[in-house]
């Protein structure tokens, strides 16, 4: 079959990677491209908000499936374009997308799901949402309600940090119109997981469980960025969990998205908080993650172009996901001064030493351990020959290994060699669950 992917970030490349050893695959594209995209898929010069001709270059060439990778396409409205001209797609409707594009919308199909989450009000008034702040007395999460590029929620320790992130959100527009509305809710205490399902509309199928690292410096510490690094699968979060993440939130979604009339179709991206026994969802996304998109890919065994097509055709009940048992941990090398100002254009170095142009002591050591690496291009770009930094997330270096200790060791050990003017990366990607293991 012929693919196009929509996206040209990390997540898409390790798409692109992982569908172009799809036996099925004969001709993939990718709109963008990137310098490491651009090695497996054809890039295509149409911006991924132009539905329209997107839809007529699938059309023109014959596409058989299209799979959408940002969560803005999906909520401007392209799988609606592509259906409307009978392309089939992978990806959620712009109604269901709300499920990401509106945390107030998420929220209230959490209610009607009967899914467990944290108490919350919605407000359109900045002044009623101070006054609420003033009320509670406690410590809270403001979320801007629209798309945030990840950044749109700041945990308030006291009603002094929560007045501000309102008045951030709702004042300064921080966020644009994604924070006109903010969700307040209560501060949930545990671990938190990306649990992700393949859903059809009507049945859904279970990826598996990651966990990422979303601030930027160790510890937790610092501003949210959208993702340092993740893992899969995670220690003690095995088949009986995620048998029960299917029962108690990805069904009951389903169901009442379908009662909604705006049933789901595509990746049920959702975020959870378990404390003990308990389970509570923080939110959903409507897209593969990125960085567990990267991971995950590293993971999956099967032929994904043939998946996500019976997916996007309404069979699910056909589909048998196949996953590595061994770990995936992926390290992401970002710009100095993310999610900040940033340089761009800075010249990286050290991919070679990686990818096999030049034989090294690591590589064969990976090799002997039945170690894999694979570095996927963040936000890169070609400038005289050159590869350069591109972006505030720029690289996505991970390995696939016998368990997360050595998966952890090789993603450093590669993104050692790596370097460019700037370069930061977490150094604690998996500490948590290392730690948890060996005591």
């Amino acid at each position: 079959m012929k693919v196009l992917v929509v996206g040209k970030g990390g997540r898409e490349h390790s798409l692109c990677w992982r569908l172009n050893q799809s036996p099925t695959v004969w001709g993939l594209h990718c709109t963008g491209g990137s310098p490491g995209i651009n090695q497996v898929a054809k890039p295509v010069a149409i911006a991924p908000d132009d539905f329209a001709g997107l839809a007529r270059f699938a059309a023109g060439e014959k596409i058989d499936l299209t799979i959408v990778g940002p969560e803005a396409p999906l909520a401007g409205g392209i799988v609606d374009e592509f259906e409307r001209a009978g392309l089939t797609i992978f990806g959620p409707s712009k109604a269901a997308a709300q499920l990401e594009a509106s945390k107030a919308f998420a929220k209230l199909v959490m209610r009607a799901a009967g899914v467990p989450t944290a108490d919350f009000e919605t407000f359109d008034d900045a002044d009623a949402a101070r006054h609420y702040v003033r009320s509670i007395k406690r410590p809270c999460v403001v979320k801007a309600d629209g798309l945030a590029m990840g950044k749109g929620v700041t945990v308030c320790d006291n009603a002094d940090a929560a007045l501000a992130a309102v008045d951030d959100a709702m004042e300064n527009r921080r966020f644009g119109a994604a924070g006109a509305r903010v969700v307040i809710e209560e501060v949930l205490h545990g671990e938190e997981l990306s649990f992700f399902a393949l859903c059809d509309g009507a049945e859904a199928v279970a990826l598996g469980c990651a966990q990422d690292h979303k601030a930027v410096f160790d510890g937790d510490r610092g501003p949210n960025t959208g993702g340092m690094g993740a893992y899969t699968p995670v220690p003690r979060y095995g088949a009986e969990f995620e048998a029960r993440v299917m029962r108690e939130v990805v069904r009951p979604t389903l169901a009442a998205m379908t009662a909604r009339g705006t049933p789901f179709r595509g990746v049920m991206f959702v975020g959870l908080m378990v404390e003990g026994d308990r389970i509570n969802v923080l939110e959903y996304n409507v897209r593969f993650g990125d960085p567990e998109c990267e991971a995950l890919m590293m993971r999956f065994d099967g032929d994904l172009a043939e998946t996500l097509l019976a997916i996007a055709q309404g069979r699910a009940r056909e589909v048998a996901i196949r996953l590595s048992p061994r770990t995936a941990a992926t390290v992401v090398l970002t710009s100095g001064g993310y999610p900040g100002d940033y340089a761009k254009g800075m010249p990286i170095a050290g991919l070679e030493r990686i990818d096999g142009i030049e034989p090294s002591a690591a590589k064969v050591r990976w090799a002997m351990e039945r170690t894999r690496v694979k570095v996927f291009h963040a936000g890169t770009a070609e400038r005289d020959g050159a590869l350069v930094t591109d972006g505030g997330r720029v690289l996505a270096v991970t390995a696939l290994a016998e368990g997360l200790e050595r998966a952890v060791a090789a993603a450093y050990e590669a993104a050692g060699m790596i370097s460019f003017a700037g370069m930061h990366y977490r150094r604690d990607v998996g500490a948590r669950a290392l730690g948890r293991a060996s005591t």
